[in-house]
């Protein structure tokens, strides 16, 4: 996916997940977060907003701290986190494919990375939203769930940081049924996981569904659709993948 589509994702999905969180209210829980209710995930959401909107504008090189939370509720929370998403869309439209700024992730440019991720950022937790407000969610693109995928089993479990660590080294196969049946192999030992895109050898366990609902297991918001082989493996993402 281009940057453009990114930054149009990132707009179409901050503006449902405002309305999702309009109508569930501010109050309620949000039973793909337990811990959270609807204002902590909004909360959260317009301050990685922000945070990001500032390595975008200011051109920060190195890491900066989340900005504090706004202390806001109702309707002050809902026009915070509007305006908060606003000025990152605009911001990401804006900003020069020559932007020089930090970024966390492997990327063609600081540019892409800040449209990808706050995408995929905003994507999920739009996800639940609609989960405290209940209803039928909206429909995830399946190439942008592919994409999704990618980024967190070759992004975020690229680096130190991931927990998904065995001391017998297992293997972890995703493969996705719709569009162009994606797949990614995924070798899982003490150290940190390195994933591959295809079938590379045989595989301990494989965890198969569409995009969307692999995008979301893999995001821990919904269970695997169909795990064949080894099912502790799969287990062991459910317990130590959070990022």
């Amino acid at each position: 996916m281009e940057t453009a589509e990114f930054v149009r994702t990132l707009d179409r999905e901050g503006r449902l997940l405002a309305v999702a969180a309009e109508e569930a209210g501010p109050g309620a829980r949000v039973p793909t977060c337990p811990e959270w209710r609807i204002e902590d995930l909004v909360g959260h959401t317009g301050v990685v907003h922000r945070w990001a909107t500032a390595f975008v504008t200011e051109g920060h090189t190195s890491s900066r701290p989340l900005p504090a939370a706004p202390g806001l509720d109702g309707d002050a929370l809902s026009g915070w986190f509007r305006l908060g998403h606003r000025h990152l869309v605009d911001a990401l439209a804006a900003a020069s494919p020559d932007l020089d700024c930090w970024h966390f992730l492997p990327a063609p440019s600081p540019l892409a990375f800040w449209a990808r991720r706050q995408a995929h950022e905003t994507s999920i937790h739009r996800v639940d939203a609609e989960s405290a407000r209940r209803g039928t969610p909206t429909p995830i693109d399946p190439a942008f769930a592919a994409d999704g995928i990618d980024e967190v089993l070759r992004g975020f479990h690229g680096r130190s940081h991931s927990r998904v660590r065995t001391e017998e080294p297992r293997v972890l196969r995703v493969r996705t049924t719709d569009g162009d049946g994606a797949t990614w192999t995924v070798r899982l030992s003490p150290e940190t996981p390195v994933t591959e895109r295809g079938d590379a050898g045989d595989a301990d366990c494989e965890v198969a569904g569409t995009a969307a609902e692999l995008y979301l297991a893999l995001w821990n918001r919904a269970p695997f659709p169909a795990v064949t082989g080894d099912t502790a493996v799969a287990g062991l993402w459910r317990s130590t993948s959070a990022v």
